[in-house]
């Protein structure tokens, strides 16, 4: 009988695959998910969000279906500010001896209750 073994990850799973921009890539993976979760909490099809983002409805189901490299962040992000976000860049000095900087995404408390409330576009 065969057992399949359960390895434990570490925090950014593309850099234990072995992308060699795995931050960039984890960083998408986020906004995307951010994306999807106001798409759900709005309750709108695929196609009524890519009319609001400017992208075909395919486009979004391999977006949302993790076909996001053609993405930048920065057009990710503007995705977001389509639907009625704020984003926020907050850069601060890192302490001596911490290692390189770090690029973290934070959503604020209450975002979800607010975007099912929403339903303009």
């Amino acid at each position: 009988m065969s057992q399949d073994q359960i390895k434990a990850g570490g925090r950014n799973v593309f850099a234990e695959m072995g992308y060699p921009d795995a931050e960039t890539h984890q960083l998408k993976a986020r906004i995307v998910s951010e994306i999807e979760d106001i798409i759900e909490a709005r309750k709108l099809t695929q196609k009524a969000a890519g009319a609001l983002m400017g992208i075909s409805q395919p486009e979004v189901s391999r977006m949302l279906n993790g076909q996001f490299r053609e993405y930048s962040v920065e057009r990710l992000l503007r995705f977001l500010t389509l639907f009625n976000r704020d984003v926020e860049i907050v850069v601060r000095h890192r302490d001596a001896g911490t290692g390189t900087g770090k690029v973290t995404f934070t959503r604020t408390e209450g975002w979800l209750a607010e975007a099912a409330c929403k339903t303009e576009t």
